[in-house]
């Protein structure tokens, strides 16, 4: 498996409130792991809840949990790392309001786990590129409803309204999803600086070319900064690297 991490600041914003992790060896009972993390609230706080929640998911993944399957580890992680973190925004005036997204993955065998808690997605490249996590924002729940169009006008004045982070509440729902892998498959993770600034068919055009996987990388951030750069990107592009038959 290859695959390289990226962060960037954007063209506006002074201080990066996103935090990533990648590893492609064994951490823990997971043979990979990767997480994006974008952080929300003023001042220092969404810098501190995405940096503590990844410091800390990888703190608790890196202890093997022989009994718990994969999904299994990847819940009881986040839901621990959450209730710890609301308790700090709860008990500290200047993290009041704190909260991040995040997506993580790990694979195993042909498998490819995922989590999701927010508007940070994975895409996975095949016959096409495709959204694998569903957005727990304001604007996608309307759109499922029927009640508002992807792309108009008052959906992109509204996207950035997300219903479900982590930190905000003791408890928290995570999107769970388990897909087989094929060979010639990539997988995409990104904070919202990506996907809102490049469309899909940019993104998609971009990991297709004959570059390598590290320079693929790094023009999806430069595409995301030549688009507006208006909130800090993060990308982690992966190539498993699947065989015809995987055990």
């Amino acid at each position: 498996m290859q695959a390289y991490a990226f962060t960037d600041v954007g063209r506006y914003r002074s201080i990066n409130q996103d935090y990533i992790y990648s590893s492609t060896a064994p951490v823990g009972s997971l043979d990979n792991l990767f997480i994006v993390a974008d952080g929300m609230g003023g001042h220092n706080a969404g810098d501190y809840a995405s940096r503590f929640a990844v410091e800390n998911l990888v703190d608790f993944f890196g202890t093997k949990y022989p009994e718990k399957d994969i999904h299994g580890i990847l819940k009881e992680g986040i839901r621990k790392m959450n209730r710890e973190l609301y308790y700090k925004a709860s008990s500290d005036p200047s993290l009041f309001g704190m909260g991040s997204t995040l997506v993580v993955a790990t694979v195993k065998g042909n498998v490819l786990y995922v989590a999701n808690i927010g508007d940070s997605r994975l895409y996975l490249l095949r016959e096409r590129l495709e959204q694998v996590t569903r957005d727990h924002s304001y604007v996608e729940e309307l759109v499922a409803l029927g009640k508002m169009k992807r792309g108009s006008r008052d959906y992109m004045e509204k996207r950035n309204i997300i219903t479900r982070a982590i930190g905000t509440d003791e408890t928290v729902d995570i999107d769970l999803f388990a897909l087989k892998l094929k060979p010639g498959d990539y997988f995409l993770m990104c904070s919202d600086g990506l996907s809102n600034m490049v469309d899909e068919f940019e993104i998609e055009y971009i990991i297709r070319t004959e570059e390598d996987l590290k320079k693929k990388a790094q023009a999806l951030v430069e595409a995301a900064n030549r688009g507006g750069g208006r909130d800090n990107i993060s990308v982690i592009l992966a190539e498993p690297q699947i065989r015809e038959v995987a055990l």
